[in-house]
């Protein structure tokens, strides 16, 4: 029997793929809000939905799934967009200096 076969080693794929979608969401959240401010959410929006559009035409199960990780870690981006606003405000993390503070 053939060892990939053998194993069924989407499962443990998808949950290395999702790790890695999440964990690189949370800087890329931190980085856009400090460079963009809030104003920014629709592209999270529009990443989200055309992700989770194409989870729908993916013809493989993997890239699927990947795809509706991804797609959903992006809206889930918005919510975290404007949270990130509000740490930003009580200090947590830094401000950008540079940018208009009524963005």
């Amino acid at each position: 029997m053939d060892f990939n076969t053998a194993y069924n080693f989407s499962g443990l794929i998808i949950g290395v793929v999702t790790f890695l979608i999440i964990g690189v969401f949370h800087p890329i959240v931190i980085k856009a809000e400090y460079y963009f401010g809030t104003r920014c959410w629709w592209v999270f929006l529009v990443a989200g939905l055309g992700a989770l559009a194409g989870s729908l035409f993916a013809g493989n199960v993997l890239v699927s799934t990947a795809l509706g990780v991804f797609g959903f870690s992006a809206l889930w981006g918005i919510g975290e967009l404007f949270d990130q606003k509000k740490r930003v405000e009580k200090g947590w993390f830094p401000s950008n200096p540079k940018r208009d503070k009524n963005r």
